[in-house]
């Protein structure tokens, strides 16, 4: 799988590391950054670049680190066609793909150690959108906030 992966100084710390475990698995990496470990660099600058390579098609999904993973998730899903969740445990980051298309994973790297950020990943990257009726339905009202702004059923 072709994959964006973006990361501020605290995600930096993992970065050789979640490459070679990614590498391994035969994906396709783009590197967004960051390249080098700057304490004063800003999550934002790597992270809309990965929502908006996921966003293009550029890639098929995305991998964003920030310390809390809070601030990744809302930067990337300020960039429409992102659906972007802040996970740390293994249920939430694939039911987040499986149920509702989920397509950037956001990680805290204070919250989390590397071991459980690679099995996150891996629920990720294996886990695939169901489509039933009830996800498709709920995913269709979530793409219509971008367009339409929200209307309750």
């Amino acid at each position: 799988m072709r994959i964006a992966i973006g990361m501020d100084h605290w995600g930096f710390i993992w970065k050789e590391e979640i490459v070679s475990f990614l590498e391994q698995q035969g994906h396709d990496l783009v590197d967004k950054g960051a390249y080098q470990h700057d304490p004063h660099d800003d999550y934002p600058d790597f992270v809309v670049s990965v929502a908006r390579a996921v966003a293009s098609g550029e890639v098929s999904r995305g991998i964003v680190v920030c310390g809390s993973g809070v601030g990744a998730s809302i930067a990337a899903n300020k960039v429409p066609g992102v659906r972007s969740a802040m996970c740390h445990d293994s249920y939430s980051a694939h039911q987040g793909v499986e149920h509702d298309d989920m397509n950037v994973l956001a990680i805290g790297s204070r919250i989390v150690g590397i071991e459980l950020a690679k099995e996150l990943v891996e629920a990720f990257l294996s886990a695939n959108y169901t489509a039933e009726a009830r996800h498709q339905r709920r995913l269709d009202k979530v793409k219509a906030i971008e367009t339409e702004g929200f209307k309750p059923a």
